[in-house]
Parts: structure tokens; sequence; C-alpha cells
């Protein structure tokens, strides 16, 4: 095992990976910004060194002050959490060059998986079912219209190099689609430096299913099974639960096993997901392989029993994987819902503020992830999450109603501060998703209709 780790990251994802490593013995080093100076992982980690102001760009996305931060603690491996360079295979392949663990996969499978055309192809070369539409990028908006006339509308189109909800386009007439593939086009370029984009149909009424993977570096893998992530606004999930509800009798097992076929095939090590899309009838489609720890992990180490960022760091330091398939257990449900500093009420914009009030929820089988505290100052400059609730049950029913009285508990109060827990409540009251029949399409629902009673309330 590793003596010291650097941990790359701020936020939630910083104390849990701190605390696992505190937890397994290992010394830990984390970086921060001058807009965390104050932070609760500055105050916990050993160490802590400030790489930059609150801009990413010069900070959690400056490769380079990383590196030389890891070199100055002493540090043997980076521990990249989720989001800024946790999935940029050339931050991967620096790590290594300055002989640094990079906690994650190596920066070859990290780079093809991490451009959604090659790892499409390599997952078509694996037998998993993609949606219908091109498996390479299409060069011109005419060759994007040649694939929509033949898969059918409505397409999306999306940034062959895209990732968490950005660079994509859903299009429902052949009129839209030269404008949208321009638009989609433009967008990856700006965020992600490459054009490049693909033309897939856009499986109406779907439900994104992911399944949670740990694989060695000696051909080993097992899967954790299911989860259900299909409440998204933007595309970027708010409500998670494992394992996902409702699918027939094998219809989930099928799918873990496709997708651990698949990783092992592209040779992935350390901890990922892969997503699935899963239409009404139950046919799933390969979207995408995460390389990293999720947000959501919670809920599949609720109903396993296993950490995932332990088995992280023991594969990175070399160890065989200490699990086989027969030893993972599954028991009860585990929901989690993200508590964003956001307005739903204008279309989730952040509302950054001092917090006067923070007093998060407690009680059995009850999980609270977050950074924040009273008179924590949330600022502007970094993602909108300040915690994720995330509880247990032997039974839906129960977890569904545990997660309610979680909710009712949190205190939050500062000026100008919103969060998106009314909006949680009005997802868990939904009748659809109560029996676990719903879709991607469920927030565009939800806020197409008015406020019911109840959310009126709770504003």
């Amino acid at each position: 095992m590793f003596e010291k780790v650097l941990i790359a990251n701020r936020g939630e994802i910083a104390l849990r990976v701190l605390r696992a490593c505190r937890e397994l013995g290992v010394r830990t080093a984390v970086v921060y910004s001058t807009a965390d100076a104050d932070s609760a992982a500055v105050r916990l980690a050993d160490e802590a060194v400030r790489i930059g102001p609150a801009a990413s760009r010069r900070s959690y996305l400056n490769a380079a002050a990383i590196v030389e931060a890891a070199r100055q603690v002493g540090a043997q491996a980076v521990h990249p959490g989720y989001g800024f360079l946790s999935e940029d295979a050339d931050f991967a392949e620096i790590c290594a060059d300055n002989g640094l663990v990079f906690i994650g996969p190596p920066p070859e499978v990290m780079a093809v998986l991490a451009d959604k055309s090659s790892a499409r192809e390599l997952m078509r070369r694996a037998g998993l079912p993609l949606p219908p539409g091109s498996v390479a990028p299409v060069p011109t908006a005419a060759a994007a219209a040649e694939v929509a006339a033949e898969v059918g509308y409505p397409v999306i189109v999306k940034a062959a190099a895209g990732g968490g909800g950005r660079g994509m386009a859903v299009v429902a007439t052949p009129a839209e689609l030269p404008r949208a593939y321009a638009r989609t086009r433009a967008a990856a370029q700006a965020a992600f430096g490459d054009d490049r984009v693909y033309v897939e149909r856009y499986l109406t009424g779907a439900r994104h299913v992911e399944v949670q993977l740990l694989c060695d570096s000696h051909g080993n893998g097992v899967h954790l099974g299911t989860r259900d992530c299909s409440v998204q606004r933007r595309h970027q999930k708010l409500v998670e639960e494992a394992p996902a509800p409702a699918l027939s009798a094998g219809i989930g097992e099928a799918i873990a096993e496709c997708a651990l076929r698949g990783a092992l095939h592209a040779g992935f090590t350390g901890a990922g997901t892969v997503e699935f899309l899963v239409d009404p009838d139950e046919r799933f489609h390969f979207l995408e392989i995460n390389c990293r720890i999720q947000v959501e992990h919670p809920v599949t180490e609720m109903i396993t029993g296993i950490d995932l960022v332990h088995e992280q760091l023991h594969i990175a330091a070399g160890v065989p994987l200490r699990l086989r398939q027969e030893d993972v257990r599954f028991h009860g449900v585990a929901i989690e819902c993200r508590v964003n500093v956001e307005d739903p009420d204008r279309g989730f914009a952040p509302t950054p503020g001092r917090l006067e009030r923070f007093v998060p929820p407690g009680g059995p089988f009850t999980r609270v992830d977050t950074h924040g505290h009273a008179g924590y100052l949330f600022g502007p400059h970094y993602d909108s999450l300040l915690a994720k609730v995330a509880v247990w049950a032997p039974d839906r029913e129960l977890a569904l109603n545990r997660l309610e009285r979680a909710l009712d508990e949190f205190d939050i109060a500062g000026p100008g501060v919103r969060t998106t827990i009314p909006f949680v409540r009005r997802v868990l009251d939904d009748a659809g998703f109560r029996k676990g029949r719903y879709s991607t399409g469920l927030v565009e629902q939800l806020l197409a209709g008015p406020p019911d009673a109840h959310h009126r309330r709770l504003r």
C-alpha cells in the first residue's frame, strides 16, 4: 500500500478519499485553491498545498502544479476524485512520467474510452449493443442528415469528446438538424478542443442504467450490480438508486455481465462504470464508460458493504482484486439524492452564498457526504453540489420514506441560498417514480407541469 496519497480534488469527494486513506493507514496531502483555504479537507489532511487562485484552470486543472505538489510532499500516488482531471489521459500520462501512480486506468486505456467514438467501436467489437447511429464521427451536416434519415427521428448529436452532460443536442425534425449539428460542433470545440460529433437515434422514454465495476491489473474483474440514474436535469443526475428498479428478471444481471465483458475487453483497471440506455421494451444499449469513482457510488456501497475507494487504492497499489463475483452479495435498496445550491425555479441556476445554518439529517441507515458547515461560503467558482444524502432500507418503499424523512431534517439557510431539496421532493412524490416506472424525461415533465401544493408548502 502507498505511504502517502495526494488528493487532487476538493469538496465532498476530497473528504471521501481522505477518510478512506486514513482508515487504511495512508497519509494524505490535498491541493487547494485560494477559495478553499478554509475547507474541511485542508483542515483534516496531513498536509495541504496551495496550487493557485480560485479559477479551476489555474488550480484544480493545472496539471503541472498538481504534479509539483505531489513531488513536494513525497506522495507516491495521486487520487483525482471525479471531475476536473479524473478522466484526463494526458494528466495520467504526466503522472506516470513523473513516477506517480495515477489512481485510475492506464493512460492509453483512458484515452480510448474517453473518446466516445473509439469507445463505441471498442464495445461493438466486444459484443455490446449500441444505439442505432454512427459509430465513427460524422464530418459534415449532410453526413449527419444521412445517418438521421437511416435511423429515424428524433436523433441526438453528441460530442465525441463530451462529458458531464455537455456537448449534445436532441433533434426532432430534419429542419432542425443543420443548426443543431453546427451548434454542437462549436460547443464541443469550445469545451473540449475537439469538434468531432456523432449521431444516434434518441431513445424516447429510455432509462439510464449503469453498472459499477472493479477490475485489477491482473485480468480480474467483478460487477457490483446496477444503479438507475434517470432523474437528470441537463443530462446531470439528481437522484440515483441501487439496484435499478422494475427491471424484468434476468435483465439486470444481463446488463451487468455485458458491462463487465466490455470493460475487461478494453483492459480497464480500477473502479469504473459502464452506462446504458434501456428502452421501454428493456432493450439495452451501450452509452459510455466512466473511468473514475462516481458521485453516486455510496448507493452501491450501501447495498454491497464494499468500500469502493478502499478497493481503488488496493488496485492502484497492484494488489490482485480481493473479491470474486460470488463474494458480492446484494442487500436491500439504497437511494441517494444530490443537494445542490441551485434554484430549480430559475432553470437550476446556482445560488452561491454564505450558509448561516447547515444541519444535515441523521438517523438509522442515513449517510450524508458533504463539505458544508455553518458559516461556509459557497462560492461561484465550482460545481454546485453541497451534499449527498443516501439511505438504505430492506425494500424500496421504506427507502423512499426514509429519504423523505431525511430531506425533512435538512436545515440549510443563508442570504440568497436556494437548494434542490424542494424539487427532489416533487420527484419522490411522483406516482411513476414511486412505482419505479420513469425515464430520463421525468424532470422535464415535472418542470412543464404546475407545482403541486406540497411543493408550494416546501418553498
